[in-house]
């Protein structure tokens, strides 16, 4: 049977993390969970193990993507096949998880984005939305791909994909965005869009919040170009 591993970086989301692992397990029980405390000072560890999650806490708060790295890490020496990043927040619908896999299979991509835009309506701050549209437009020139949903965290990686990521020099600690599909791109891996269902109502303490998204789309924009000058051996 082909190993499966759900990977949620989570700081100081004890309010949603225990409702979050058990909406995964109804989706699938035999799915593995790892969450990945990144410094959190609440009970998010302790409440993820309770729920039966495999927990790997970072002694301080290294980013998003230091976060994420980690479990791309532990998922190669642990021999999983396929991994899927979530949020910790519950923004995204562990009922979409069989949908990506529905297009890794049908499509031979090596990387799933779940787009929020794709199958439904989803309210976005204005900021977020633009930096999208932004964002969607660089991807788009670039990798001649229509994306819809360049930001999404909700991915579906194979092995050869999170392989290359955990090993990735340069991986940003923050932000692993739209620059990520670009350095996947350029080195070859096919990655594409399927439709998800995401919440939008979600109350927590989210990267994007207050004026971190202004912060956000400069250093995106900062990260990609460090991206496209960047030579590959």
């Amino acid at each position: 049977m082909k190993r499966h591993l759900v990977i949620i970086p989570a700081l100081n989301e004890e309010r949603f993390i225990g409702s979050v692992i058990s909406a995964i397990s109804k989706v699938n029980g035999s799915i593995d969970i790892l969450v990945v405390n990144d410094g959190s000072k609440d009970k998010t560890a302790d409440i993820a193990g309770e729920m039966g999650a495999m927990v790997i806490s970072h002694t301080y708060n290294l980013g998003y993507g230091a976060a994420l790295q980690t479990g791309f890490r532990f998922a190669v020496i642990r021999g999983y096949e396929y991994v899927v990043t979530m949020d910790a927040d519950g923004q995204h619908d562990p009922a979409s998880i069989p949908e990506l896999f529905k297009h890794l299979s049908t499509t031979g991509a090596d990387v799933i984005i779940g787009s929020r835009f794709s199958g439904g309506i989803y309210r976005m701050g204005f900021i977020r939305r633009i930096g999208a549209w932004i964002f969607a437009g660089v991807a788009r020139a670039y990798t001649g791909y229509r994306f819809t949903d360049p930001t999404s965290g909700f991915q579906l990686l194979n092995l050869t994909a999170f392989s290359c990521l955990a090993n990735e020099e340069s991986y940003p600690l923050d932000y692993p965005d739209v620059n990520i599909i670009l350095l996947l791109h350029k080195k070859r891996f096919k990655v594409v869009e399927a439709p998800v269902h995401m919440l939008s109502n979600v109350k927590s303490n989210t990267m994007h919040s207050g004026m971190k998204p202004f912060v956000y789309v400069i250093r995106m924009l900062l990260a990609i170009t460090m991206i496209l000058l960047r030579k590959e051996d």
